[in-house]
């Protein structure tokens, strides 16, 4: 197996191309509509459409929505026999609403009642992993790192705002951690993306830490390596899920003996184009999609810039 996601699984709704928030007493239409499995699932997605061979590890109920998800990741390529009901449990639901060039989001359910660890199968030897991570999962990340496993830390958006800086206790073993500036900053108590990048070089071997449009910043903490790479110039109607697009297309990458330049190069770009159309993660190119968007994009993709992606895949 190349790829496991371990984590929460949700059901995702995503109504993009809006003028603005919803008011009070009225109905808006949008045409600019998707859903699908989102959270821990959007980066088995993208993973299966590049082209690894990808499992998910999360936990369903006994619900209409937890069915209708699994079918969905089936019909997608990803083994699912890593799910495991709750009996009695619902499966949450995310509608995302877009506008102002970013989106909000609104929940709606419970977590999952059973911990990572209960699920995870223990034989389980995937090349890479990517985890819904917090200091309560180290029975999780260990053995898989132990088994050989890298290990790409996914920590979520902490809705308190305390941004609890012992949760970087959970990236312990991690190979990779990759926020946004944002949360990078908040996490790490910085001022600044390039100060928050050097302070999680401290946690994990590779740091890396998105920036909107000014691209992404990473650090490989053994061997010094810095690169920024600048944003892939796209029209975004929708940015629901681009960074977990980001982070499954960059463990894909980890999977290939490209440079650092071209691993985030090649996640920037599934990135940009998942953003460019309406639906969130949901919308993630495939491999062949990607060398298509570049041929149809010549102005926006350097040809030396992305010729790696033609010559070689994961």
């Amino acid at each position: 197996m190349d790829t496991l996601v371990v984590g929460q699984l949700f059901l995702d709704v995503v109504f993009a191309g809006l003028d603005g928030s919803p008011r009070p007493g009225e109905e808006t239409w949008t045409a600019d509509f998707g859903w699908g499995p989102g959270g821990i699932a959007n980066m088995a997605v993208v993973s299966a459409r590049l082209g690894a061979s990808t499992a998910i590890s999360a936990v369903v109920g006994d619900d209409p929505l937890s069915a209708l998800c699994a079918d969905h990741l089936e019909r997608e390529g990803i083994d699912v026999s890593g799910l495991r009901t709750a009996a009695g449990w619902t499966l949450p639901v995310t509608a995302s609403l877009g506008f102002d060039g970013d989106r909000a989001l609104v929940t709606g359910g419970t977590p999952a009642p059973r911990g990572l660890a209960e699920i995870l199968d223990p034989d389980v030897r995937p090349r890479v992993a990517v985890v819904h991570v917090d200091n309560t999962t180290h029975d999780v990340v260990r053995p898989l790192v132990d088994r050989g496993t890298r290990v790409f830390a996914d920590l979520g958006w902490d809705a308190s705002g305390a941004w609890d800086t012992t949760v970087l206790d959970g990236l312990d073993g991690c190979y990779a951690f990759v926020p946004n500036d944002a949360e990078a900053m908040a996490f790490t108590r910085t001022e600044s993306p390039e100060r928050a990048l050097e302070a999680l070089a401290a946690h994990v071997p590779l740091s890396v830490v998105t920036v909107g449009a000014r691209g992404v910043l990473a650090l490989d903490a053994e061997s010094g390596e810095r690169v920024h790479i600048e944003a892939v110039p796209v029209d975004a109607v929708d940015v629901t899920g681009a960074g977990d697009v980001f982070v499954g297309a960059l463990a894909v990458a980890s999977l290939t003996d490209w440079t650092l330049r071209e691993r985030v190069d090649f996640a920037a770009l599934a990135a940009a184009i998942t953003v460019s159309r309406p639906g969130g993660a949901a919308t993630a190119p495939t491999r062949a999609g990607l060398v298509r968007w570049l041929d149809e994009h010549p102005a926006a993709a350097d040809p030396a810039r992305f010729a790696f992606v033609r010559d070689a895949g994961p």
